[in-house]
């Protein structure tokens, strides 16, 4: 009895979510001028609930007889509502039939299920016009982007062969698609926020967020921004510099995918070159003049077919090469594979490194190649803000990105 009243309760608290959501949209109406309110949709997911319940005594075909003369009762009420204001949007009959389902699932013991649902659409309700302006905002290019992002992630990785081909068996198409689509969604993550965030925003956002996206571009475009906005260099330097920190926990996502194993030894000079990264940006922060006008930043769309097969070509050379100089040459091969690796990118010598880990490669030698490629690839952005700016900018982001070197060889070789 005491579960049967806990079922009804759950169902009474996922109407009163949604109805919230809807009453408080709809809280202009008058009284009788909505199809629904707070009161009816907690009603509507108790009738739910009860018919759920006297389905599980009578037959499923009770349950599914009440949903139809119930949604025959909100379709005939939108009708009418229609009629009067010319409101043609279905949204919340649509939101009341689905209540009536989540009342008969919270009836059925799927209490998890029920509630996570309410939450998710009484989200999705809200963010209505949040998400109008993203779509607004949003370009054909972006879109066409995002069905080529679905295309390669939901309907070609699937149908890829999970097993080893080429020499040593090292290239898998299955996990190599799916190394490309991580590093993709990344970027993703990355781009669109920056384009809802705006870039005008603020530099130390830019920074934050294209780091995700590409923090090699971050550091360019600051570079040559810093060059012509003398009086705004700190604040370009301390948004390299968050670019640059950034890349240390993108790449223990992209380990913690591949290969969980190595995160217990690689955590600590990863997360400590990042730290030490991020230290100095309060100094830098404080010293930037206000007053320096910066223009916005491009951040190009991450996500273009070619590009993706470029990485993934490149993820295959680097994981033929890592396995070829370590089964040539042992750790030292490997070590020089990851050096030069790490001069143009970090993603696919982690990415490859991780996943020769999970094989015959000893766990402190993968840590030790991922850090040599992140150490690279960290002073080659230095370098790169050096000989475009030549100037404060170039010795606050090398002297930070020193210390940051400095402080990862020496976790590592204490800790791994």
């Amino acid at each position: 009895m005491m579960e049967m009243f806990q079922r009804l309760a759950v169902a009474l608290a996922v109407g009163l979510l949604i109805g919230i959501e809807r009453g408080w949209h709809e809280r202009g109406a008058g009284e009788g001028h909505r199809i629904a309110g707070l009161r009816t949709f907690a009603l509507i997911a108790l009738l739910g609930a009860l018919w759920s319940m006297l389905a599980d005594e009578l037959g499923e075909v009770v349950l599914a007889a009440a949903f139809l003369a119930f949604a025959g009762l909100v379709i005939a009420a939108h009708i009418l509502d229609a009629n009067s204001d010319r409101d043609y949007g279905i949204t919340t009959a649509v939101a009341a039939l689905l209540t009536f389902a989540l009342g008969a699932l919270a009836a059925r013991g799927h209490l998890t299920i029920a509630s996570a649902s309410a939450v998710v659409t009484a989200t999705l309700l809200g963010l209505k016009p949040m998400l109008h302006s993203w779509l607004e905002k949003m370009e054909q290019r972006e879109l066409y982007a995002i069905f080529k992002m679905l295309v390669i992630s939901v309907v070609l990785l699937p149908v890829l062969p999970d097993e080893g081909y080429g020499p040593w068996h090292a290239l898998n198409p299955y996990e190599i698609w799916w190394l490309v689509v991580l590093i993709a969604g990344i970027s993703f993550v990355g781009y669109f926020a920056i384009r809802i965030a705006g870039s005008r925003r603020g530099i130390v956002i830019t920074g934050l967020f294209g780091g995700l996206a590409s923090s090699t571009a971050v550091t360019l475009s600051f570079a040559r921004l810093g060059r012509q906005n003398l009086t705004a260099q700190s604040l370009l330097a301390a948004g390299v510099i968050l670019a640059a920190g950034t890349m240390f926990p993108r790449m223990l996502l992209e380990v913690s995918v591949v290969n969980r194993e190595l995160l217990p030894m690689l955590t600590a000079p990863l997360l400590g070159m990042m730290v030490v990264s991020y230290l100095a940006l309060p100094l830098l922060l404080l010293s930037s003049e206000r007053e320096g006008q910066v223009r916005a930043i491009a951040i190009k769309n991450p996500f273009e077919l070619m590009p993706a097969l470029k990485f993934g070509l490149l993820l295959v050379a680097v994981m033929l090469a890592a396995e070829a100089f370590q089964q040539w040459f042992g750790n030292t091969g490997l070590y020089v594979v990851a050096a030069i690796s790490g001069i143009s990118d970090v993603d696919a010598i982690t990415l490859s490194v991780a996943r020769l880990a999970r094989g015959e490669l000893n766990g402190t030698a993968a840590v030790q190649a991922i850090v040599i490629a992140a150490c690279v690839n960290t002073l080659v952005k230095g370098l790169i803000v050096a000989i475009i700016c030549r100037s404060t900018m170039a010795w606050q982001v090398m002297s930070v990105f020193l210390l940051t070197v400095s402080a990862g060889t020496a976790i590592t070789l204490f800790t791994v």
